[in-house]
């Protein structure tokens, strides 16, 4: 069934927000860590009135069952995405680190899997096709330096920790509105970088006006808008589809920072984008893609 127009809605203005992160954090004069704190320590607070004014009920039903279990859960997973993949678009490039970190359909299709939900043969040939389309349209640093090899290999960490959140996301989903588990969620996980960042003396304030502003612009649009409407996609379409369109947030990336940090992108890059796209467009032409096939 293909998803309802809200849905599909809500996933392209999810794809146009997330697409300014890797700038953003770039341009960003703080710490990758900090910068992770803060984007889900305000959202979090942002939310609060929400979440325990009037679905107070809710979140103390949550407090009971699996579905606040899987929240914190995802948190969890949310911070680890957070703590690899930023620092990676800080030591490396922002089109490298968001090409790798969009390996997250691969890691999860084998969750799906897993889960009994495996992808069709159209499901995986578009998910060889987007991925092969992020790899060659960046490329990877291994072989130019140490420092681009660790952001490589904390880029690549950081889509594995995505699929994680994502499935478990999907899961809490069920029975929780997206107001109160993404409450939960980055408050968990806003919970979880503070205490990294003071155990490693990460600094968390005395920036510059454009890096506050900049701090502010991500989490009004990656994270509250990004994020949670990715959050509200997950309860009408499964995780793996929405791992594959976030693959979208690859050529975007990889504009804004051509146009706004001056981060040229290669001409060999563009059939690698082509591929891409391609790949996603199989997964949205298809819509059975990703079916549930019982084991």
């Amino acid at each position: 069934m293909r998803s309802p127009a809200p849905t599909v809605a809500a996933l392209a203005v999810a794809i146009l927000a997330v697409s300014s992160s890797g700038p953003l954090i770039a341009f960003a004069a703080a710490p990758a860590l900090a910068i992770a704190f803060w984007r889900n320590g305000i959202a979090a607070a942002a939310l609060t009135p929400f979440a325990i004014g009037p679905r107070r009920a809710e979140v103390r039903g949550a407090v009971r069952n699996c579905a606040g279990v899987f929240s914190v859960l995802a948190g969890l997973a949310l911070a680890a995405h957070f703590a690899t993949w930023m620092p990676a678009v800080q030591l490396g490039s922002v089109a490298t680190a968001t090409a790798l970190v969009a390996t997250q359909p691969v890691w999860q299709g084998l969750i799906a899997a897993a889960q009994g939900r495996r992808p069709s043969a159209a499901g995986w040939v578009g998910i060889a096709l987007a991925v092969a389309g992020a790899a060659w349209a960046t490329g990877a640093d291994v072989g130019v330096s140490a420092q681009a090899v660790a952001a490589d290999v904390l880029a690549l960490l950081g889509g594995i920790f995505a699929a994680v959140y994502t499935a478990l996301g999907e899961r809490a989903r069920t029975e929780l509105s997206t107001t109160v588990y993404t409450w939960i969620c980055y408050g968990t996980c806003a919970v979880v970088l503070l205490a990294v960042c003071l155990v490693f003396g990460v600094d968390l304030g005395g920036y510059d006006g454009r890096t506050w502003a900049a701090i502010l612009a991500i989490v009004a649009g990656a994270q509250l808008l990004g994020h949670s409407m990715f959050n509200y996609a997950l309860q009408h379409t499964s995780a793996t589809t929405v791992s594959v369109l976030i693959l979208l947030e690859v050529p975007g990336a990889a504009l804004l920072a051509w146009w706004w940090l001056d981060q040229v992108p290669r001409a060999d890059a563009l059939p690698g984008l082509v591929l891409l796209l391609a790949g996603v467009a199989v997964v949205i032409l298809r819509p059975a893609s990703f079916k549930v096939i019982r084991r």
